[in-house]
Order: C-alpha cells, then sequence, then structure tokens
C-alpha cells in the first residue's frame, strides 16, 4: 500500500514539475528570452523578508524594501546568468532585455 501511495505522490509532484516546465518552455519558445517573473522569485522575497526579521532583527519595512531590492536584482540577473553560456548570448541577452525595456 506504500508503494501505491508513493506512487500518486510522485505523479502528483510530476505533474507540477511539467507545468513548470511547459511554462517555461512556451515563454522561451514565443518570446526567446527565459522569463524568471514567476512565484519563484516572489518566494526569494519572502524568505528574505523572513530571515532578515527573524535572524537580523530588521523591522518589518525595512525588511521588505530590502527584499524588493534583492528580489529586483535577482530579476534582472537571472535570466543572463542562465543564458551566459558564452559571452555572445550574454551581450545578446543584454541588448534583447535593454530593447525590452525601451520599448
Amino acid at each position: 500500500m506504500d508503494f501505491f501511495i508513493q506512487m500518486i505522490n510522485g505523479l502528483g509532484l510530476g505533474s507540477i514539475y511539467a507545468l513548470v516546465a511547459l511554462g517555461y518552455s512556451m515563454v522561451y519558445g514565443i518570446i526567446q528570452l527565459i522569463n524568471f517573473a514567476h512565484g519563484d522569485i516572489i518566494m526569494v522575497g519572502a524568505y528574505v523578508v523572513f530571515m532578515a526579521m527573524s535572524s537580523g532583527g530588521v523591522p518589518a519595512l525595512p525588511a521588505v524594501l530590502l527584499s524588493i531590492v534583492v528580489c529586483t536584482v535577482l530579476g534582472v540577473v537571472a535570466p543572463c546568468w542562465a543564458l551566459s553560456s558564452s559571452v555572445s548570448r550574454t551581450i545578446a541577452c543584454w541588448s534583447r532585455m535593454r530593447r525590452a525595456c525601451l520599448c
């Protein structure tokens, strides 16, 4: 019975991974840019707030502002870091991001 339950749990978790991968591949296929603006960056922001408030003793408002800065930097750097297998791809990534922001 445990094997059957673990099989169902694995299929459920695998389905979630498949949906996330499908979303990333659809966005990349359409705009040729990996979109990391999903819940993972929001989760990093929540973790930054949690750690700043619990470990650092930082009040809520400065912790949220710190989280905004960290998430902004992560959102700008993550796509180019993910595509930085070569220098030319990194330059193309930065130029594509600049064009997207200026349009």
